[in-house]
C-alpha cells in the first residue's frame, strides 16, 4: 500500500503541474498581463521602492512566462513518468523500487524550483508581488504547491522500501 501511495503522490505532482501549464496556455494573455503587472511594480504602495529593478517590458514578461511554462511542463513530464515508474516497480525488490524513485524525486525537486524558486523567491521577494491581490494569490498558491512537493519528496525518499 505504501508503494502505491508513493506512486500516486508522485503522479499527482506531475498532474498538478500539467494542469497549471495547460491553464496558463489557455489563459496565455491573462498570464502574461499578470506577470507584466507584478514585475512592473504596479500597485506596490506598501514598499514602493526597490534595490533591484522593475520592468514593464512585455518581452521580459514573455521570457518569464516561458520559463514558468518550461518548468511546469518539466515537472509534469517527470512527475507522470515517475509515478508510472514507481507503479511498475511496486512488486519489485527494495532496490528496484528505490531505483524507480529517480524521476519522481526529480519532479518534486523541479516543482520546488518552480514554485519556491520562481514564484516565492523571485516573485514574492525580488518583485514584492505580495503587495497586490494578484501577486498574493499567486504567491499563496505557489506556497501550497511547494509544501506539497517538499512533503512528497520526503515521503517518497523516507525509506528504501
Amino acid at each position: 500500500m505504501i508503494r502505491l501511495l508513493k506512486s500516486a503522490l508522485v503522479l499527482f505532482v506531475g498532474l498538478h503541474a500539467l494542469f497549471y501549464a495547460l491553464q496558463n496556455i489557455a489563459n496565455l494573455g491573462a498570464a502574461h498581463n499578470a506577470l507584466v503587472y507584478v514585475i512592473s511594480g504596479s500597485g506596490h504602495e506598501v514598499y514602493p521602492a526597490t534595490i533591484f529593478f522593475k520592468s514593464s517590458s512585455p518581452i521580459f514578461a514573455w521570457a518569464a512566462l516561458m520559463l514558468v511554462l518550461i518548468g511546469e511542463f518539466s515537472v509534469s513530464y517527470f512527475g507522470i513518468k515517475g509515478g508510472w515508474d514507481l507503479f511498475r516497480a511496486r512488486n519489485g525488490t527494495a532496490e528496484e523500487f528505490h531505483a524507480a524513485k529517480s524521476n519522481g524525486v526529480t519532479a518534486a525537486g523541479l516543482a520546488l524550483l518552480v514554485w519556491f524558486g520562481f514564484f516565492m523567491s523571485f516573485g514574492a521577494a525580488f518583485f514584492q508581488m505580495w503587495q497586490t491581490q494578484v501577486g498574493t494569490g499567486s504567491m499563496e498558491g505557489a506556497f501550497m504547491y511547494a509544501i506539497a512537493s517538499a512533503v512528497t519528496i520526503l515521503f517518497v525518499c523516507l525509506t528504501d522500501d
